[in-house]
């Protein structure tokens, strides 16, 4: 199987599925001499371990990360850096009942069709179990980031019908939903109590906000840095559309009124998110990331089996009602690393720039 490794000088490589013994990854590319420990990364994957509210699968994994390379005396070697997390609360019995059905709107016919197998047992590697392990490398890259002044923050905007009037990721953080506004929690609830008594689910918007970036980061043509995070950011399960800026909304608007005007102070407004040319600007970058429903729910439905005969299906198994409220810190930790990768390649092309003349 190809295509588990992110990054080209700051490299995650992870391991591992739904229902294996562990997952697990290896950061290749860095820097030495970082500060790090458990913690660092442990306080980031407490953010989408499951199991914190009603409204988000009641699986419970503690998600306790372990160290086993490349840090010595608390500090990062430059060697590679190997995670795992075992995991504790499986139960593949859910699953018996689909093992020889297509689950609608999940990769179960593509793996099959791909590979002539496939881990029926929670959906294997396409889980979004996957994704601890992408939350432990992010935490590595964020920390490096931060000491470059580089913050990175993201909420959910929307979810359904239900849309933030205003934007706050402090809010975000202190709220089951990670929601960016908290006036509309009690709308959510009210809608995600009638969504568990319909057995249903619900996308959502989720915004990932970058601060503090410095001009310069990215290349043009081929790896423009919003197609380089655009790719970071559709790589995560369930994502179905990505916006930077403006995004969609350019379409509505005039030359006039998009353009991103210049003063001696700076920009003047941010349809752009941030980004001119594949470049960074120094602007905020914001892009928007729009997640489908979860396709595991508990209605009784139709699909067909390997032998593409009609049979009936119910899914069992504890599942998120909507995935966006565990992504932010995924969505978060795959910006982080492919900002971080980006500020790599830029310093070992342009080391002799002297961006402040």
């Amino acid at each position: 199987m190809s295509g588990n490794t992110f990054g080209t000088i700051f490299k995650l490589t992870t391991f591992g599925e739904s229902h294996g013994e562990a997952i697990g990854a290896v950061i290749d590319g860095c820097p030495p001499n970082i500060p790090l420990t458990p913690n660092d990364i442990q306080n980031e994957l407490d953010r989408r371990k499951p199991g914190q509210s009603k409204f988000v699968t009641q699986r419970k994994e503690q998600d306790i990360v372990q160290i086993i390379s490349g840090v010595f005396e608390g500090k990062t070697t430059g060697t590679p850096i190997g995670l795992i997390i075992q995991n504790q609360d499986q139960k593949s019995k859910d699953y018996e009942n689909i093992k020889d059905k297509f689950r609608p709107g999940h990769a179960d016919y593509t793996y099959q069709q791909k590979y002539g197998i496939r881990d029926y047992r929670g959906g294997g590697r396409a889980s979004a179990r996957e994704t601890a392990m992408r939350v432990a490398g992010g935490a590595v890259a964020k920390k490096i980031l931060s000491m470059l002044d580089v913050d990175i923050s993201a909420g959910v905007v929307q979810i359904g019908h239900i849309a933030a009037e205003k934007v706050s990721t402090f809010e975000a953080a202190n709220n089951e939903f990670n929601f960016v506004d908290s006036k509309k929690i009690p709308d959510l609830e009210a809608f995600f109590n009638q969504l568990l008594k319909e057995q249903d689910s619900v996308g959502a918007k989720i915004l990932v906000r970058i601060s503090g970036l410095m001009p310069g980061v990215g290349s043009p043509v081929f790896s423009k840095l919003d197609a380089e995070l655009a790719k970071a950011m559709m790589s995560v399960n369930a994502v179905k559309a990505v916006e930077v800026g403006s995004g969609t909304g350019v379409v509505n608007m005039k030359g006039s009124q998009n353009r991103d005007l210049m003063a001696a102070d700076g920009f003047l407004s941010n349809n752009s998110g941030g980004i001119l040319g594949g470049i960074s600007n120094g602007e905020d970058i914001d892009i928007f990331v729009s997640l489908k429903p979860t396709s595991s729910i508990s209605q009784k439905t139709t699909t067909v089996d390997k032998n593409n005969e009609e049979v009936n299906l119910q899914v069992k198994g504890r599942h998120d009602p909507c995935v966006g409220l565990r992504a932010a810190p995924i969505l978060e930790a795959m910006a982080a690393m492919c900002l971080l990768d980006q500020v790599l390649l830029d310093k070992g092309q342009c080391f002799n720039v002297d961006r402040n003349s």
